[in-house]
């Protein structure tokens, strides 16, 4: 099978696969409706499928691509090149935030739109990393493995439920919008695909007073997803604690809601505040016995 599209080889280490389907793309298109004036920004434009199109919309767009030689095609296009502002950087490291302070359209007070075809190998880092950049967006479409997909919406309960579906939930509201198969793609991937919206929420649907700690908390449970959560939560909190919070401490990370990780992790957080402010209060106490003791001896 060809790695080759548009004079390019397809590259490995970028995970990269070009859709070709004229089909699928303007399916992709309508599902975003970009309008012109919106802080639009694309995740690894490649060889410009939904480049050009989104572009014929728009008067700018600013896309991500960490490969030189997409970027530098890009910057060639007899099209593209009066509209695009390209940045050479990598996704997973890209402070996203300096989009929303320094592009030349919105100048700051534009939401972002980000959307793209992602690389599978690093779909899932990249979304926590987006995550963190929710309070300054709008909406997201990524195209993906359609399991990523699906776990990115699966409720507790289901199987495909997981760190990705809470953690996603709690930030945005995921429906699938497009479904592509494999055809759609040079060269084309062994997996299904299907493109996802991601719409984050205006106010939280749980109060959370820490995220790191609902992230500890989610993460613990589902790094020993088939314990219940007595044994996989057992550092963190107690059977007792954990019935105390009206949760059954037998269930299994897969069936606890969104809302009772954020009881447990609202637990949880409280009891580090505690226990360092219990931590404090011996070190405060310790030098005062100090500084007494040397006043006596003096």
């Amino acid at each position: 099978m060809s790695q080759k599209h548009l004079g390019h080889t397809a590259r490995k280490r970028f995970g990269q696969n070009f859709l070709h389907d004229q089909y699928i793309i303007d399916k992709i298109v309508s599902a975003i409706n970009p309008q012109n004036g919106e802080n639009l920004v694309e995740i690894g434009p490649g060889l410009g499928a939904l480049t050009e199109p989104v572009a014929e919309e728009v008067d700018q767009l600013t896309v991500v691509e960490l490969d030189r030689d997409l970027a530098k095609r890009l910057r060639e296009h007899p099209f593209l090149s009066k509209k695009l502002s390209i940045i050479e950087d990598d996704a997973l490291k890209f402070d996203f935030a300096t989009l929303v302070d320094s592009n030349s359209v919105t100048k700051g007070e534009g939401e972002l739109r980000i959307f793209g075809n992602l690389p599978y190998n690093i779909s899932t880092p990249l979304m926590f990393h987006l995550f963190t950049f929710t309070n300054k967006v709008k909406d997201m479409h990524f195209m993906l493995q359609n399991e990523v997909v699906k776990r990115l919406c699966a409720t507790h309960g289901d199987k495909l439920y997981g760190r990705l579906s809470v953690m996603a939930q709690f930030y945005c509201q995921a429906i699938p919008v497009v479904a592509v198969p494999p055809s759609a793609f040079k060269p084309a991937p062994k997996v299904d695909s299907a493109v996802v919206r991601l719409t984050p929420h205006k106010t939280p649907p749980v109060q959370v007073d820490n995220i790191d700690s609902l992230q500890q908390v989610v993460t613990t449970a589902f790094n020993q997803r088939r314990k219940t959560i007595r044994n996989s939560l057992k550092d963190l909190v107690s059977h007792d604690e954990i019935e105390a919070l009206g949760i059954k401490p037998e269930l299994r990370a897969e069936a606890l809601s969104l809302q009772q990780f954020a009881l447990l992790a609202n637990y949880v957080e409280a009891n580090k505040l505690e226990t360092n402010d219990a931590e404090t209060s011996k070190i405060k106490t310790k030098k005062l016995k100090k500084k007494d003791k040397h006043l006596t001896e003096d």
